[in-house]
């Protein structure tokens, strides 16, 4: 139950990652969610979109490195304490949270959170017993 996330390297220059996002919209692609982390040199953006295997191609093709990495997606109440107890499940459970960031949808009462762990196979199965929903690929287009 995992998503796929790509990771695509940019250099940290003006007008870098407006070039990347006209080759997305040139090509109909659309962004669920977006990370940067940057370096003075150079930047790792993270997307999750609509088409990962078309994305992929596509950037490929206009001479961007990328990759794609599995990573889970949870429903997180809209609420005060709402990540906490995610956090706390995971961290209860000895896995590690490597980096997460947050996109939001049209379902009210609810945002997701993007989380890159260690052991994808443990942690759906820790989230899926203490009820948290998990989205997959597929659920994307229904957000």
């Amino acid at each position: 139950m995992t998503v796929k996330q790509i990771s695509v390297f940019l250099e940290n220059k003006p007008g870098r990652l407006s070039g990347l996002t006209k080759v997305l919209r040139e090509n109909q692609i659309d962004m669920r969610a977006l990370s940067i982390a940057e370096t003075p040199d150079f930047g790792i953006l993270r997307l999750i979109v609509d088409d990962s295997y078309k994305t992929a191609c596509v950037l490929k093709e206009a001479g961007y490195i990328c990759s794609i990495t599995p990573v889970l997606a949870a429903e997180v109440p809209d609420e005060a304490g709402g990540l906490d107890s995610i956090l706390e499940i995971l961290g209860n459970n000895g896995i590690n949270l490597e980096y997460t960031y947050a996109f939001i949808t049209r379902k009210a009462g609810v945002a997701y959170m993007v989380f890159r762990v260690e052991d994808n196979e443990k942690a759906v199965d820790v989230l899926a017993a203490n009820r948290v929903h998990l989205i997959c690929q597929e659920d994307l287009s229904e957000l």
